[in-house]
């Protein structure tokens, strides 16, 4: 590698420490994780790590400038911010739909909120290997519990049908559009708590362990990399807005009903 290149990283979940280890410059790795589809989202990551330069870090920020993109710095850590809030919504909806739920009527669940695509469709566009890679490399590396893919997922995958890009996953897809049921069960509260609450737990993890440094730079990141509902302003501000005591103890009910993977950070303390 030149002296002045830099070697950057598109992985979604994968910590910089790990990938850095044998580098005989480590300080030049650094983390440029785009989102999907990458033609339309503006925000990108920018992943540091503890030995990344300064130098690295400024091109990395010029190079987005120069492609016009916003970037977000974040630390290195499993899923780093948007993966990491993203992936417990996305794998609660599997947990539904081994319930029982349809894949429509959740989808309708997180629409109800304001998000502008459902957590089965999200998968579906993503991949469903590709989002079970990434909850299998999260698990590995969180101290909170995930909700685990069933196992009707993983066959999905074991059959090739991956969502979007081979036309059939949890929907069947035509003209890139996903086929849903017109006739569905209207969805709960509980099932959009079930869904948005454990997002926000996660920004506030994030907040806690410092992979980010504010919470503007964390709502700014999930409205524009994860889609959370834009009119909320953000997963902490709606927080502030609908009562952090609140939602906080709809989180211990869930809990209760549903297992600890719902059992509240400790990062909740700064809005209460």
């Amino acid at each position: 590698m030149k002296s002045g290149a830099v070697l950057a990283t598109n992985t979604s979940s994968i910590r910089l420490e790990d990938l850095a280890q044998g580098l005989a410059r480590p300080e030049r790795l650094i983390g440029i994780h785009f989102f999907n589809p990458v033609s339309r989202m503006q925000l990108v990551e920018i992943v540091t790590h503890e030995g990344v330069a300064d130098d690295t870090l400024n091109l990395a920020k010029a190079f987005l400038g120069a492609i016009d993109r916003l970037p977000a710095p974040v630390r290195s850590t499993p899923g780093f911010l948007v993966n990491r809030s993203l992936t417990p919504y996305m794998l609660e909806a599997m947990v539904m739909m081994q319930e029982g739920v349809a894949p429509e009527t959740i989808d309708a669940a997180a629409e109800a909120f304001g998000m502008p695509v459902g957590p089965a469709e999200l998968a579906d566009q993503v991949g469903l290997d590709v989002g079970i890679a990434v909850a299998d490399s999260l698990k590995a590396g969180l101290d909170k519990p995930l909700p685990v893919p069933p196992d009707t997922l993983r066959a999905k995958v074991t059959a090739g049908d991956l969502g979007r890009k081979t036309g059939k996953g949890i929907y069947a897809w035509k003209d890139g559009e996903p086929q849903k049921a017109k006739s569905f069960a209207k969805p709960t509260q509980e099932m959009t708590d079930r869904l948005i609450l454990p997002m926000i737990d996660a920004c506030l993890e994030c907040l806690r362990k410092g992979v980010v440094e504010d919470e503007d730079i964390v709502d700014g990141a999930m409205v524009f990399g994860a889609g959370f509902a834009p009119f909320r302003g953000g997963p902490i501000h709606y927080a502030r807005q609908a009562g952090a005591q609140t939602l906080k103890a709809r989180m211990e009910e869930l809990a209760v009903l549903h297992g600890e993977r719902f059992r509240p950070d400790q990062g909740w303390e700064r809005l209460t």
